[in-house]
């Protein structure tokens, strides 16, 4: 085996995702609708979402080398039922709306310290040469354009506070405009005080968001007049390339974009999985901030 792996991050990974599973299955039971989740595999899903979180932080860059050369050989007495690559591909999907909804408690239980930064991150699903052969993200991919030319593909929005934790995320096609207002509402819902962000977020929603506790500030356009904040708030702004950070930790290291997945489903499960394994990640990008800014 050519990587090291952490066990100690492989076994942290499975007992919070085995304990979130047995929370939805009594959720599920209790709900009156009875055990609506069908898995028909002795490898249990819990152990799947394992699997697939642990990829992200593994240091492979294919998922199926990954699979057949460290999952099935090396980590066999972690997950003694598991089965063929194959067999394990076509559950990825039903693995959906539990990867999506962990990501979501996990954003949730991160740290409200009052101090945002904002931004999105391209997520091509090919290459630009073959935009037009492309049909498996056909009606779901679109083409947007990003500071690095056009693209053609997805978009990840995140906020993150200043410790590097996310807090709230939303995956949209590419031809969302970064100031959408839908995609700003649901961002920065429940989110109080100062929020950074690019040129690219200056909206008509400011007095919206300052109504309900949040402000969100941007460097100005050419064209606009300057507005005066205070000392600490510049050089928080100053600081926004800690979100440029986090998102190319998601690109270089925990590889969220790839440009050769077969399935939409199963691609949003893997990118929902690389955000799971960042919040996982000892050590985050943080800004440490003057004393007089206060948690709101």
């Amino acid at each position: 085996m050519s990587l090291q792996i952490n066990e100690n991050k492989l076994i942290e990974i499975f007992i919070d995702v085995d304990d979130f599973c047995k929370e939805a299955d009594k959720w599920l039971r209790q709900s009156g609708n009875g055990h609506d989740f069908k898995w028909s595999s002795a490898l249990h899903y819990s152990e799947a979402m394992t699997v697939l979180i642990f990829y992200h932080h593994s240091g492979y860059k294919c998922f199926q080398y990954y699979y057949e050369r460290l999952v099935r050989p090396s980590l066999k007495s972690y997950f003694p039922a598991v089965v063929n690559y194959k067999y394990f591909l076509s559950f990825i999907p039903k693995l959906y709306p539990l990867m999506h909804i962990f990501l979501q408690w996990r954003c949730a239980r991160n740290e409200r310290t009052g101090q945002y930064y904002v931004d999105s991150k391209k997520l091509p699903v090919c290459e630009n040469q073959r935009i037009h052969s492309n049909q498996v993200f056909q009606g779901v991919a679109r083409r947007g354009k990003s500071s690095t030319g056009w693209f053609y593909g997805l978009k990840v929005h995140l906020v993150i506070n200043n410790l590097g934790q996310v807090v709230n995320f939303l995956f949209t096609s590419a031809n969302f405009a970064d100031n959408n207002k839908d995609v700003l509402r649901t961002l920065f819902k429940g989110l109080k005080g100062n929020c950074y962000g690019d040129k690219g977020y200056i909206t008509k929603l400011f007095e919206y968001f300052f109504s309900q506790g949040l402000r969100l500030i941007t460097k100005v356009r050419r064209n606009m007049k300057a507005k005066l904040i205070q000392l600490h708030e510049r050089y928080a702004l100053m600081k926004r390339g800690v979100i440029e950070s986090v998102n190319d930790i998601l690109m270089t290291v925990l590889d969220i974009e790839h440009t050769r997945h077969r399935s939409p489903v199963n691609a949003m499960v893997h990118m929902n999985a690389c955000l799971v394994a960042y919040d996982y990640l000892d050590q985050k990008p943080t800004v440490i901030l003057p004393n007089l800014i206060s948690k709101t």
